[in-house]
């Protein structure tokens, strides 16, 4: 396997850029598609919108949904948005809608705002697995440095030659 540092979040709304008042975004009311979600923006060097939902997520309609949290006026360099469930067992279960890109199987800076947001709403502690669509991620949010640490696999999946000038 392999450890990543992955950095310290930044939580300041225009660092991330989201346009919310205050020092932080922490479960923030947004209506999306008239409907109240509640959000903690996170940015891990790229901008991050976690919701954290009670139905199941493998039920979204993520293509739908996905893009009106992409292009909200509030987030004015668009934003990755990270739907999560708490599992009974403590482990948080993600699927991500990437800016410019869609649904994607997995989303490292992703993966560490959603370990970062659960803290910070009270939903888990700072030591994580997270589930996605391309496998699990192990997660530390340091309490000495403030870095976020990832851990999981590698694999090989392409092999390429540049043929370029």
């Amino acid at each position: 396997s392999v450890r990543v540092d992955m950095g310290a979040a930044i939580l300041l709304p225009r660092d991330i850029p989201a346009d919310f008042e205050g020092d932080s975004v922490v479960g923030a009311p947004l209506v999306v598609d008239e409907r109240v979600y509640h959000v903690t923006c996170v940015s891990m060097g790229n901008p991050h919108c976690v919701i954290f939902l009670s139905e199941d997520i493998d039920s979204l309609d993520l293509a739908r949904i996905g893009p009106k949290f992409e292009h909200h006026p509030l987030f004015p360099a668009r934003i990755n948005t990270e739907f999560v469930n708490i599992q009974s067992d403590g482990s948080l279960k993600m699927r991500v809608w990437e800016r410019g890109a869609g649904e994607t199987l997995a989303c490292g800076t992703g993966a560490c705002a959603s370990i970062v947001a659960a803290v910070m709403t009270g939903r888990a502690d700072r030591h994580v697995v997270m589930d996605l669509l391309g496998g699990s991620l192990t997660l530390d949010w340091s309490p000495d440095d403030g870095h976020v640490y990832q851990e999981g696999t590698a694999q090989f999946v392409f092999d390429g030659e540049w043929l370029g000038e």
